[in-house]
């Protein structure tokens, strides 16, 4: 169930690069609140302000005013390491390509968040075998990323994502570096983390049919929010 308070939320947020006639407003006061458990896409053309937020949201950026609230905590204000500590326990990161170590065992790149966090070596196995389980990769965790499909690799880096047991998931583009078939695939594992697993997932997306399977869309256009709805459920 839901709580009412929100996982997170932007109130009046401004992004600003620049000076003078150079100043650009990459965010130019923006609101939004988004629910624990909740599946939201944002979307929008390149400069809308989308990545810049997702930045924030995942505490790789501050806003230059306003406030970033995540869990109760005015994110925006903490420093570096503090803004790290919060993103490494709470927060994690599937991107387009798939960052995954090369000569690295899928077993081995899934654990290496808990390396991070210096969890014993037989916790990290076991934690990293039934992330690999999650995401339908019995029987591939001895296989470099070489021996992996694209569609596998994002699915070793999903199991990277979650193997810590995140609060948020942060997905930039997590299917543009794959075909339709694949594409469904992931976007299915997905929904289906959301959904088992309460998973509170924010996803950047280009492609409309990806951002189908969420269900809630936020557009933004010149650093504001053009639009924000939910998907209506069949009857």
């Amino acid at each position: 169930m839901r709580a009412d308070i929100p996982l997170l939320a932007f109130r009046d947020v401004w992004k600003t690069y620049g000076a003078g006639e150079a100043q650009v407003h990459a965010l130019a006061g923006v609101d939004l609140s988004i629910r624990q458990g909740e599946f939201v896409a944002i979307m929008g053309p390149s400069g809308s302000g989308k990545s810049t937020s997702m930045n924030i949201i995942g505490c790789l950026d501050t806003p230059t005013r306003g406030v970033y609230d995540f869990l109760g905590v005015d994110a925006g204000a903490l420093d570096r390491s503090r803004r790290a500590m919060l993103r490494n326990r709470y927060i994690g990161f599937v991107f387009q390509g798939y960052n995954l170590l090369p000569r690295t065992t899928a077993a081995e790149n899934v654990e290496l968040p808990l390396v991070y966090r210096g969890v014993a070596a037989r916790e990290r196995r076991a934690l990293a075998m039934e992330a690999l389980a999650q995401v339908g990769l019995e029987g591939r965790e001895s296989h470099t990323p070489a021996e992996l499909s694209g569609g596998q690799q994002q699915r070793v880096a999903i199991a990277r994502a979650i193997v810590t047991r995140p609060t948020l998931l942060v997905a930039d583009e997590p299917t543009g570096n794959l075909d339709t078939a694949r594409t469904h695939e992931i976007m299915d594992l997905l929904t289906n983390l959301n959904v088992a697993n309460g998973l509170t997932i924010v996803m950047v997306t280009h492609e409309a049919d990806v951002a189908e399977y969420a269900e809630r869309t936020i557009s933004f256009l010149d650093g504001k929010i053009a639009s924000d709805t939910a998907r209506l459920e069949a009857a």
